[in-house]
């Protein structure tokens, strides 16, 4: 909502920002308490049914992580700090995300990545949901990427070659071959559904990780999935951005 003071324009000069009032955020409820599989799946599902919305416009968050996930008393989450978030087709630069939840891709700098990288991120949430500790607690680019591959398994010849960084190429290659672990092992007594759906998350290749939309109609989600309450956006127009207007003019556009 928006709320404009019945005051001159020569008197107008503080905007103040108005947002629901979130209690806590992913991060602080991960390390206080264990969360049913319900939560999860609660949580999860309002994660993917925001990046939808988002996506649709073409917009990539790239910052995805627990504490920028708040949550209210009845489970009520909201996407917060678009301070890194672009439109698909921008030159994007590989320094994104905490390191944690970041995709390799992106660490593997591949420079025209895809919204997929979110996915990769709610992955990595979604896997510390489920057991309480931080999948990939990589302490540099290096290790991370050898953490996401103990779990993934190398990449395949044919993934490698479409990488468009020399130095990255080499570096996979340089590697030990490392088989993918079986997901079922890794996340013991979890929903079989959600480690399918963790499986079809964390996945190297870009253009076979699953969508926000098709996660949406996982059976995990089967008690939450609703095509008719799940919209999506008309495509971010940002011209408004490189306008270069006096304040006057601005402050009479508020």
């Amino acid at each position: 909502d928006a709320f404009s003071p019945a005051t001159c324009l020569e008197e107008f000069n503080d905007v103040y920002l108005v947002t629901h009032l979130m209690g806590a955020d992913l991060n602080n409820i991960v390390k206080c308490q264990k969360l049913t599989d319900d939560h999860v799946q609660f949580l999860i599902y309002q994660i993917l049914r925001g990046l939808k919305y988002i996506h649709s416009a073409d917009i990539i968050h790239r910052d995805l992580k627990p504490s920028n996930l708040a949550v209210n008393e009845d489970c009520e989450l909201k996407i917060l700090d678009f301070g890194l978030a672009r439109l698909t087709d921008d030159e994007m630069t590989g320094y994104v995300a905490t390191r944690w939840y970041r995709a390799p891709e992106i660490m593997l700098n591949w420079m025209h990545y895809n919204m997929t990288v979110d996915i990769w991120s709610v992955g990595c949430i979604m896997a510390e949901l489920l057991t309480g500790r931080t999948l990939f607690p990589g302490t540099d680019h290096i290790n991370q990427l050898q953490q996401i591959m103990r779990l993934t398994g190398t990449p395949p010849a044919s993934l490698i070659s479409r990488m468009p960084s020399h130095e990255a190429r080499n570096y996979i290659n340089s590697l030990p071959h490392m088989p993918k672990r079986n997901f079922a092992d890794v996340f013991i007594g979890a929903n079989p559904l959600a480690v399918d759906l963790l499986e079809k998350m964390l996945v190297l290749d870009t253009d076979k990780r699953i969508t926000a939309s098709q996660a949406l109609a996982h059976p995990y989600f089967a008690q939450y999935h609703d095509p008719d309450d799940e919209p999506e956006a008309e495509p971010y127009d940002q011209s408004f951005e490189s306008r270069d207007l006096e304040i006057e003019e601005w402050k009479r556009l508020t």
